[in-house]
């Protein structure tokens, strides 16, 4: 039986989203299957040029005459390529792309970028027959070739800039040298390091100590290192724990069988401080990957892990689809924040797709927290990976005292300040002995929802249980389902004038705390600070290095960084993040108060953390001032069980976009009508249509729609019949339409 293969064809190519199928040769029958990179003749000279296997099949699209031969499968392809297209197709199905869209994320590392070469000539002769041609080119009054001899005798081997530069040689005068044999001109390529990586000096092979329970950990993957029912982990550690050292054995003890490592750790945590610790551990066998990297040197860094000249690559997101051949272990650290996920098609999450590339490659994937996500952890508790835990700090100290500031109480004492009373005592107390103070203004949440600052009420849809956003016109709005209602000027529990949103920035919290304390030294830290290459490094070195005694800033301050001196860690309005117009509010200011409140104590002295809060007795609040995980995962759960919300039910959204507003409006009705007749028959839940969160970007509208299904694969089989409608409909030509897996 002859088989056929629908292949699509050069990423680079505007028309990918078609297939062309070709005919599979007998001899690649019984081999081939998808995710193969092959060699096919395409176009009408039959130019040969690489293709992705995406289906087998054994019926014909076309008459057999017209169809072309797969000619050989792509050897230096073979493997990783394979292993990543396959990785792509999966990212296809799962998150609702296009096989072009997955395949420019998965494999970006095919958009080559000009080749930097280091360029010698090298002398070929012995020293005494080089000082016969000098002497035979002065006769002749030669003075170039003469020049270059004279160069060559002192120094055989030199840079191709020095002799065309300083010496002034030629081209001509180097091959004609070269034709004779007295030279050679060597191009080698030269990889390009990332600005973290240089000047790091020779490294030292440093080996952690690890304690007990790091150890115990180690030993315990180790030992499942050949079994392949489990191959996923969660490593649940309290702030401060020691989890990067474990992480380092880890990488060091897969690295030893001859596999390699991929971490992943947010963007913001990527700094020289962690870089460093790798680096003195395997030395040039790493390498990094950032937003900031030009694409000469992302590109560069992808072709060292295709040689094999590296073992480990760290960075966030997109060095999972680092191409190693041998892959062996990823580990996903602080595998709980948002970064991981994509905001752009396809709308990926990084843990996800970690899990899908583990299996595929055989290997073993390690996640690792504080405030492990819910569906992380529940995970854990169904027996789908295993769960470890690292209870006490690895350096010894406490876990630092949390004091909950009732902000609701200090308006009554009459205190209008941004900072409570206990908080402005010790930063105060902090300044005297000479320590630091880290100042976390949570402005995750800023969209504008409103709250009484004398009785803590949050203005929430009835229908959602989510804040509502003020918007322009004064007009509060749930970016779920649309509701709206005028704005008040008075809280409707308890009649207080003093209701509306926070609208302190990182640069006023400065101003206040410079008049509190003059003589104080201050960093901020936020995107206005760190637009430089390396502003965001240069900020935390300094504070570092005690050139400041606060550092004031938003969530990028909290992010795993690790100074002894800071003693006290002020959190300003932790409500702004509690009361997002969003499922996971409780859970996103879980984490980031308990991160934030890990930043305290971790050297030799005792920390304090003070919460400032108009919602003290919320669980989110309450459970990360008691630093205690297990409680706020029961409550939560109990809300999301209610509700219907991820984890224990599945839940998609629809992204409809378009600069034509009221052509989207027209579209957005019609596709809802349609998707709650197909959704009502299978028991789909239907949100909205509503504008999104940020309604309008660089003059693009943009709405959404939310499914809700015990079932995910029920919402895929909704989502594959809607992009039939869609594409089928003129009315959507000019809507962009995307699915997103929450």
């Amino acid at each position: 039986m002859e088989l056929f293969a629908d292949i699509i064809v050069d990423i680079s190519c505007k028309k990918l989203d078609q297939t062309f199928q070709y005919r599979i040769p007998e001899t690649l029958k019984s081999s081939l299957e998808p995710g193969n990179v092959v060699e096919i003749p395409f176009g009408r000279g039959n130019r040969m040029t690489k293709g992705y296997v995406l289906r087998i099949t054994d019926y014909p699209s076309c008459p057999l005459e017209k169809m072309k031969w797969i000619e050989a499968v792509a050897t230096d392809f073979a493997g990783t390529d394979s292993k990543l297209t396959a990785l792509a197709l999966w990212m296809r199905d799962y998150y609702g792309c296009t096989a072009v869209q997955a395949l420019r994320t998965v494999l970006p590392f095919r958009q080559k970028a000009a080749v930097k070469e280091k360029r010698t000539v090298t002398l070929q002769v012995s020293h005494q027959e080089a000082q016969q041609k000098l002497e035979l080119f002065r006769h002749k009054h030669q003075a170039a070739r003469a020049r270059l001899l004279e160069a060559l005798l002192e120094d055989p081997m030199l840079p191709y800039e020095v002799v065309t530069g300083s010496l002034k040689i030629t081209p001509s005068v180097l091959r004609a040298l070269e034709q004779q044999k007295l030279i050679s001109c060597e191009h080698k390529q030269v990889y390009r390091r990332p600005e973290l990586l240089q000047n790091l000096g020779t490294s030292a092979q440093d080996r952690v100590i690890l304690n007990y329970e790091q150890q115990e950990i180690v030993d315990a993957i180790e030992s499942e290192w050949e079994e392949k029912e489990i191959a996923s982990y969660l490593i649940h550690g309290v702030t401060g724990s020691g989890k990067t050292a474990v992480y380092m054995e880890l990488i060091a003890r897969t690295v030893a069988r001859g596999k390699q490592a991929i971490l992943l750790i947010p963007e913001i945590s990527l700094t020289y401080q962690n870089v460093l610790r790798f680096y003195h551990r395997f030395g040039d066998r790493i390498s990094v990957l950032h937003s900031r990297l030009s694409q000469a040197e992302r590109y560069d860094q992808f072709e060292r892990a295709r040689q094999g000249d590296i073992d480990v690559m760290i960075g966030p997101r997109s060095a999972l689809f680092t191409p190693f051949q041998k892959l062996g272990m990823i580990i996903v650290d602080e595998e709980h924040e948002t970064s991981y996920k994509s905001e752009q098609v396809p709308r990926y999450h990084a843990r996800e797709t970690a899990r899908k590339r583990a299996v595929l490659e055989g290997a073993k994937l390690v996640l690792g927290s504080a405030t492990p996500s819910l569906e992380a952890y529940y995970e854990a508790q169904m027996g789908e990976s295993r769960l470890f835990t690292l209870k006490e700090r690895a350096a010894g100290g406490m876990l630092p005292e949390v004091i909950t500031a009732d902000m609701r109480e200090e308006l009554k004492a009459g205190n209008r300040s941004v900072f409570s009373r206990i908080l402005t005592e010790k930063i105060g107390e902090r300044l005297k002995r000479g320590e630091q103070v880290m100042l976390f203004l949570n402005r995750r949440g800023y969209a504008g929802f409103v709250s009484c600052r004398s009785c803590g009420h949050v203005m929430k849809c009835p229908h959602c249980d989510v804040s509502l956003s003020l918007h322009q016109g004064r007009r509060l709005v749930c970016h779920y389902c649309g509701y709206e209602e005028p704005a008040v000027g008075k809280c409707p529990t308890c009649g207080s004038p003093f209701i509306g949103g926070f609208k302190v920035g990182t640069q006023q919290v400065v101003e206040l705390v410079q008049q509190a304390f003059p003589n104080a030294r201050i960093l901020r830290m936020d995107a206005d600070t760190t637009k430089g290459k390396d502003g965001h490094a240069e900020l935390l070195r300094a504070f570092a290095q005690r050139d400041a005694d606060i550092l004031v800033g938003t969530q990028m301050i909290v992010k795993g960084h690790d100074f002894p001196l800071v003693t006290l860690v002020g959190i300003l309005a932790a409500d702004l993040s509690l009361n997002m117009s969003d499922y996971e509010a409780a859970e996103r200011t879980f984490q980031l108060l308990t991160q934030a409140a890990g930043r305290a104590g971790r050297g030799k002295m005792p920390g304090e953390v003070v919460i400032q809060t108009y919602e003290p007795e919320h669980y989110a609040v309450a459970c990360a001032a008691a630093q205690d995980y297990d409680s706020f995962y029961e409550q939560e759960m109990r809300y999301r069980q209610l509700a219907g919300y991820p984890p224990l039910g599945d839940m998609m959204t629809i992204h409809c976009a378009s600069e034509q507003e009221q052509q989207l409006g027209l579209a957005v009705t019609y596709l809802a009508k349609f998707v709650r007749q197909l959704a009502g028959r299978r028991g789909v839940t239907v949100i909205g249509p509503a504008d999104e969160t940020v309604s309008k970007v660089n003059d693009v509208y943009r709405k959404a729609m939310y499914l809700k299904h015990a079932d995910f694969k029920v919402l895929t089989s909704v989502k594959n019949i809607v992009e039939q409608y869609v594409e089928m409909n003129e009315g959507f030509k000019d809507i962009s339409v995307q699915f997103e897996r929450r």
